[in-house]
């Protein structure tokens, strides 16, 4: 018998990645959006260079990629710190309140302390405190774009 994915709290954790995993689908299509958006005439001016498929890969694609890159990792973190439905539906708080502890996020949290407990005070301090985490690892990703997101249009 294979892993009890909702029941054991050992495994819920497991089980949310596993679902979130399913969200990439959007980021890849950017990706590929933007890989198609690429110009030819780098590649072509890279092969006579005699650069190859490996070198061509870094030094021209992901460059080139990296603005999609960022808005995917920007919208991901945001994302992450958001998890509200996988939680409140799959795992229900009378069924398993073992598995309900263990797969708590502050989403569900600010929304069981609002509108289960009516702690409207307390819930609105953890949304302040959502948005503040939020915006600090933002703010972050933000000021670390200098070294590793490259824009066309930009003269260094």
């Amino acid at each position: 018998m294979g892993p009890q994915w909702l029941l054991d709290p050992s495994w819920v954790k497991y089980a949310l990645i596993l679902l979130s995993v399913w969200g990439a689908g959007s980021a890849t299509v950017l990706l590929l959006a933007a890989m198609k958006g690429i110009p030819r005439e780098l590649y072509e001016a890279a092969e006579i260079d005699g650069a190859g498929p490996v070198r061509q890969f870094w030094s021209i694609t992901v460059p080139q990629l990296t603005p999609v890159i960022f808005f995917n990792l920007v919208m991901g973190l945001i994302a992450a710190f958001q998890v509200f439905s996988q939680v409140y539906i799959l795992m229900p708080k009378a069924s398993q309140p073992g598995t309900y502890n263990a797969s708590q996020t502050m989403v569900p949290y600010l929304f069981d302390q609002a509108f289960s407990y009516y702690h409207m005070g307390y819930a609105s301090a953890i949304s302040w405190l959502l948005f503040a985490v939020i915006l600090v690892f933002t703010l972050m990703a933000f000021r670390t774009t200098r070294r590793w997101v490259f824009y066309e249009t930009e003269v260094k």
